[in-house]
């Protein structure tokens, strides 16, 4: 085979691969949404509470501060609480996001960094 012939066919090669490749995407998923399970809540909780605690139990631990819960037609404080800590991952805090014509609880979680 000649060189010509030969650069040719590994450029046809590498075109095809480039070509075939160029078609594949690779997207991580979003995470799901950790919505409150039940209907939008039309009340804004209150502002977060500011909390004291303690030394943690063991080194490494993070602090899961506490967070308003929906029950009986009223925001619940949920005091915070001290999380055993999970390798490669990061605490994501309860939070309120407000759409969709309400209020909706994201529940703390843990996700990966």
């Amino acid at each position: 085979m000649s060189t010509s012939r030969y650069t040719a066919s590994r450029l046809v090669a590498i075109s095809m691969l480039a070509i075939t490749l160029g078609g594949c995407v690779v997207a991580a998923a979003p995470p799901p949404r950790r919505y409150y399970a039940g209907p939008a809540v039309v009340v804004a909780p209150p502002p977060v509470r500011v909390e004291t605690y303690g030394p943690p139990p063991e080194p490494g631990y993070i602090w899961a501060s506490g967070y308003w819960r929906w029950e009986g037609g009223q925001h619940v404080w949920v005091p915070g609480h001290w999380e055993h800590p999970h390798p490669h991952m990061r605490w994501v805090p309860h939070h309120w996001v407000h759409e969709r014509g309400g209020w909706f609880l994201v529940e703390g979680h843990w996700e990966r960094r």
